[in-house]
């Protein structure tokens, strides 16, 4: 894991008009969405890292809520990699001293590329450097490209570093690519493009108690809406209260039963305590089949069986 830059604090989230304290002044800054933070995104923070410690400055990131597509197309629900919560958790794991999160709303939207630089990177964060995607555009219509940064951080006295895409067997490697992935079950190549198994974190929820009458009992949990994974069998890891344990799990609207809302239920190996009510984080390590619809519940029952023997195959020889 990169370490963290020279200055040496605990990783500091500021929202709004939150002044820098002294000890994050003239920051190195990357800049950037950052929906799951993966390779791409950590080669841009990597940068940034990099040069904070040739500078002795602190290393921030600067990134936005809700995602900007969000605002503009609030009717079309946004498979987010990571909500707010896990990105910044996420990003303090890179070693970054803090983020800077700004609020993207209607005033900021309205914010042309010029005033974008000008408020916001000099008058409030005073940057010493900007490091960006190559790809990264901002400000209103998008008016502020790579080129646009570089002539403005020589006109306002501050350095500009992009960092060009990051392949992966040719392909760029994109929050977008790895929606596209996930879409299709491919969470191996998600995890690849990631740099680590895709995860999702929620609250344990009580259902309909059917898994523990077929000997499989689950943690129920319900994913946001917008979430695309699909529907299948996984081979997965749940991290209770800070533990990692095996197991596989279904996502899908159990077409055997009810055809339901999309529920996530994993069933924890060798692990029999009470998690209802608790926070648990999946990790999605491969996929073992789509989802199906039984005649009747012993085949669904010799199903579960072969699943949980494949899953834990899988799981050892990962982590074996």
């Amino acid at each position: 894991m990169t370490q963290r830059s020279a200055i040496a604090h605990p990783f500091v989230v500021l929202r709004g008009e939150a002044e820098l304290p002294p000890e994050l002044q003239r920051p190195v800054v990357a800049i950037g969405n950052f929906d799951g933070v993966h390779r791409g995104h950590r080669a841009v923070i990597g940068t940034a890292l990099d040069q904070a410690r040739s500078l002795g400055a602190p290393a921030l990131a600067l990134t936005f809520e809700p995602h900007p597509r969000a605002f503009f197309r609030p009717n079309e629900p946004m498979f987010r990699l990571t909500p707010e919560p896990m990105k910044l958790a996420r990003l303090a794991e890179t070693g970054l001293d803090g983020a800077v999160v700004l609020a993207f709303d209607t005033t900021l939207a309205a914010k042309d590329a010029e005033s974008f630089v000008r408020d916001i990177l000099v008058e409030r964060l005073g940057v010493a450097m900007v490091v960006a995607g190559f790809d990264f555009h901002f400000g209103k219509a998008r008016g502020g490209s790579p080129l646009f940064l570089r002539e403005a951080g020589v006109n306002y006295g501050f350095r500009v570093e992009i960092v060009p895409p990051l392949l992966d067997e040719g392909a760029q490697i994109s929050s977008s690519a790895i929606r596209s992935a996930l879409a299709q079950g491919r969470v191996e190549q998600a995890a690849d493009m990631l740099g680590a198994p895709w995860e999702v974190e929620a609250e344990v929820i009580h259902g309909d108690k059917r898994g523990r009458d077929l000997g499989y009992p689950t943690a129920n949990m319900r994913l946001d809406p917008s979430v695309e994974l699909a529907h299948g069998i996984y081979a997965v890891t749940a991290r209770i209260d800070g533990v990692v344990h095996p197991g596989v799990a279904s996502f899908g609207r159990r077409p055997t039963f009810d055809d339901g809302a999309p529920r996530l239920e994993t069933f924890v190996f060798d692990f029999s305590g009470d998690l209802y009510g608790k926070t648990v984080r999946i990790a999605f390590h491969a996929h073992l089949r789509p989802e199906l619809k039984f005649d009747s519940l012993e085949a669904l029952i010799a199903q579960m069986d072969r699943d949980s023997e494949q899953a834990r195959r899988v799981l050892a020889g990962k982590h074996g």
